[in-house]
């Protein structure tokens, strides 16, 4: 469906309330009326770095899928509105983001999307762009974006490897590049991105003290009312991961309920924590797909050891994460060709 008023949307959607507001989790059927699924893009038609390119022909088939294929494309922050109220969500509602603010968002996706009349997050990192570095926009042109009611994040000043920094350190990045957006935009930043997608508890913490109201990784699964809105997934989408049979996949995924997660923080340096951690999470609701959950482990594929105890599961891994970044994805079918999805990005500082 196409969402013919951008400003409106930026605003945040007018949606039909929740008959009921549950005291604690409840049911899948809970969950699945706050499903929604995000992307995140970074460069348009730059060949020469592939690892966050999408090719044009790509992504004009994945507009082409979502202005045809029955889904309702709303901005980021539309949908934290809504988690964050309790409100219901459309089906097939899909978020596009953009990340790092490159030229070529400026030269390519912005005339696409703005033709289409869909709307977009972009994530701006000040720094780059105050130093007007080769490759990236301008204030001038994300002030351009901006007008015609693109919504614009925050990616820190410098993107820097977050998880690692001081608390002071990361304070500053927070709150100044929220400073100069404002001063650029006239308007705060309510959402957050974080650099590389790597965060860890004491970077949530000072994300929603510095006034975010969401902050999203970089890690695949779909978004659901249990997830912690400090570290919201978004399905990355590259030339590698741009097929349409793909896209197709992850912007129809639904969430799996997922409640009780250990460990919670994605910062695996962290006081206390555990590598190999001892990860589990429980389901907060039968659903159709639920009881044929498999999951992933980025490096060497399928997890072997996986136990079940009724609605909670148990990983369990063999050797230590590497340093960088590691993802667990969690799939289960639920039907119809949907699949219900949970993924969590860990971070090992090198």
């Amino acid at each position: 469906m196409r969402t013919p008023d951008l400003g409106r949307l930026r605003a945040g959607l007018s949606l039909a309330a929740f008959a009921i507001v549950l005291a604690l989790i409840g049911p899948v059927r809970a969950a699945v009326a706050q499903d929604a699924s995000a992307l995140i893009y970074h460069r348009f038609g730059e060949d020469a770095y592939p690892a966050t390119n999408i090719r044009m022909e790509q992504f004009e088939a994945h507009v082409r899928e979502l202005v045809e294929g029955g889904y309702t494309v709303v901005p980021l922050g539309a949908i934290a509105e809504a988690l964050d109220a309790g409100r219901e969500l459309p089906p097939r509602t899909v978020a596009i983001s953009i990340d790092d603010a490159y030229l070529s968002v400026y030269q390519r996706a912005f005339p696409l999307l703005q033709e289409n009349e869909l709307p977009f997050t972009l994530f701006v990192a000040t720094d780059p762009v105050d130093r007007g570095i080769p490759g990236y926009m301008s204030w001038d042109q994300i002030r351009e974006l901006a007008e015609a009611g693109v919504e614009i994040g925050s990616q820190a000043v410098t993107h820097p490897h977050m998880p690692g920094l001081s608390d002071l350190r990361n304070r500053r990045e927070l709150m100044r590049s929220a400073e100069r957006i404002k001063a650029e935009l006239g308007e705060r930043p309510t959402l957050f991105a974080y650099p590389y997608g790597e965060a860890s508890n004491a970077v949530k913490r000072l994300a929603r003290e510095a006034g975010y109201r969401a902050a999203f990784g970089q890690h695949s699964g779909a978004i659901g009312p249990t997830l912690d809105p400090f570290y919201l997934p978004r399905f990355p989408v590259n030339e590698a991961f741009g097929d349409l049979e793909r896209f197709r996949r992850v912007a129809r995924a639904l969430p799996l309920p997922v409640v009780d997660l250990t460990p919670d923080d994605p910062y695996l340096n962290a006081p206390g924590a555990a590598n190999p951690p001892a990860m589990g999470f429980t389901l907060a609701g039968d659903g159709p797909g639920t009881g044929a959950i498999a999951c992933y482990h980025s490096g060497f594929g399928l997890i072997e050891r996986m136990e079940r105890l009724g609605p909670r599961i148990e990983l369990r891994f063999d050797a230590p994460f590497p340093p960088g970044r590691t993802r667990i994805n969690c799939t289960a079918p639920a039907g119809d060709g949907r699949w219900r999805w949970f993924g969590m990005q860990y971070y090992v500082k090198p």
